[in-house]
């Protein structure tokens, strides 16, 4: 065997070229992704778009050849109802008027009475600050936790570490807040978006405390009410009515392209199904979705069938809890031995410059020839990370990679109503594709396993 190849032969690499090639000239994942975004919209979990969705990508995968099952998954069943606030008195004020603050429910949220809460608001910047307050300052109160976005470090490319910052506040604030005695928390947005669009995303409630509403503020709205706080009293009256209906019942798209020799074994190429509501989730997760199709698409169209099989999964749930990952893991706990990578494509669209696994330091080396092949694309970089992807983090123990994604942009619009199809670069969605196609291959055909 050549070395300069690695694991592979020189007849392997040439097929990842070709399967390079063909990616970046395929209007397959785009046509997919105008489907899902404009015609079937968002998909919230235990929504009819949810499971409109999983017909239809079983279908398409049906199309392709590929064996497709529907794996039975119970889901969270959040609604969205009506969100609206607005302050009712506040330091220089025209008498008899009101100020509108724009917001959005978190996920999960529990609801206000149906006419709302009116209360003072308390705004602080960090949890250490709220820490410093007198005991009973926010007792009664509405808590805004003003946690600003890193934007400078989202520009340098680093916009996962920035939303990480922020996350956690839109997570633990709703607790943390109630613990202290206030009626409802807000979080200024966990994104870089202006615009005045606010951005939801999934809360949780500690076991032993009370519920309270909970919703995101716009950074512009957040501004305004730290402004306002600082001069004097702000009260506001706030209206949510979101539900939490029973569990139901969903599925996991799981569609296999049989492998030539070692059917058993599978390398999983895969993006969550399910999206938030504001938008018609387009980058998170219509983009991860699509370009997962293209993969088996390409394999099909080229007619290449790898020794192992490639496993297309579109997860369910991942935004609110992870439900359709952690069935698949607990149903085929039996067999992740057999699972010899997973990928998934969760970051939006952007260009890739490279891959990311998770798991052995020799991955990295292992992979080496697999990125020079997409060196015509610019994704030559193979980085290693503790972890690779929300869903597939619940298959431990199994080699995990995604594309390694520019996220300058992506939380701009990310869980927000601006996560639209416009927002998705054709040539980048197919670069993606050919990251997720050509690492797939390469590792269902490699002549040994990649290093686990």
């Amino acid at each position: 065997m050549n070395t300069s190849t690695g694991a592979w032969t020189p007849e392997q690499i040439a097929t990842m070229e070709k399967l390079r090639d063909a990616a970046m000239q395929d209007p397959y994942a785009l046509k997919e992704l105008r489907h899902l975004t404009d015609n079937i919209g968002p998909r919230l979990s235990g929504s009819p778009q949810a499971q409109k969705a999983v017909d239809y990508v079983a279908a398409e995968m049906r199309a392709l050849g590929a064996d497709v099952q529907l794996e039975k998954t119970s889901v969270t069943h959040w609604v969205r109802g009506v969100e609206t606030a607005e302050l009712t008195a506040w330091p220089g004020m025209a008498d008899g008027t009101k100020q509108k603050i724009v917001l959005t429910a978190l996920g999960g949220s529990v609801a206000t009475n149906a006419d709302g809460l009116v209360a003072d608001v308390a705004v602080v910047d960090s949890f250490d600050e709220l820490k410093k307050l007198p005991e009973g300052a926010v007792k009664g109160k509405i808590l805004l936790f003003n946690e600003k976005f890193d934007k400078r470090l989202a520009a340098q490319g680093d916009g996962l570490n920035a939303y990480g910052q922020g996350v956690m506040y839109r997570g633990a604030g709703p607790s943390v807040a109630a613990s202290l005695g206030a009626v409802a928390v807000l979080v200024r947005s966990v994104g870089g978006a202006d615009y005045r669009l606010p951005h939801t995303g999934a809360t949780v409630y500690a076991d032993g405390l009370t519920k309270i509403p909970a919703a995101a503020v716009t950074a512009e709205d957040a501004d305004l009410l730290a402004n306002l706080t600082q001069q004097g009293q702000v009260r506001m009256r706030l209206t949510l009515t979101p539900q939490t209906l029973p569990p139901a019942p969903s599925y996991n798209v799981v569609a296999d392209w049989k492998g030539s020799e070692h059917p058993e074994q599978v390398v999983i190429v895969s993006g969550h199904l399910d999206s938030w509501d504001l938008g018609t989730g387009a980058i998170d997760d219509g983009a991860g979705i699509v370009v997962s199709m293209q993969a088996i698409h390409l394999l099909q169209q080229l007619g290449i069938h790898p020794k192992r099989t490639v496993r297309f999964i579109a997860w369910m749930d991942e935004e609110q809890g992870g439900e359709g990952a952690a069935t698949y893991a607990k149903d085929h706990a039996a067999d992740l031995n057999n699972h010899v990578g997973a990928l998934e494509s969760d970051l939006g669209a952007g260009h890739p410059v490279g891959i990311i696994a998770a798991g052995k330091p020799a991955l990295a080396e292992f992979l080496r020839p697999v990125a020079h092949t997409l060196a015509p694309i610019g994704a030559t970089v193979v980085t290693s990370s503790e972890d690779a992807g929300e869903d597939i983090s619940f298959l431990k123990g199994v080699p995990q990679f995604a594309p390694n994604q520019d996220s300058r942009f992506y939380f701009n619009y990310h869980h927000t109503a601006a996560d639209t199809f416009d927002k998705v670069n054709p040539q980048e969605l197919n670069e993606n594709a050919a990251v997720m196609t050509v690492l797939a291959y390469a590792l269902a055909d490699s002549p040994t396993p990649a290093p686990r």
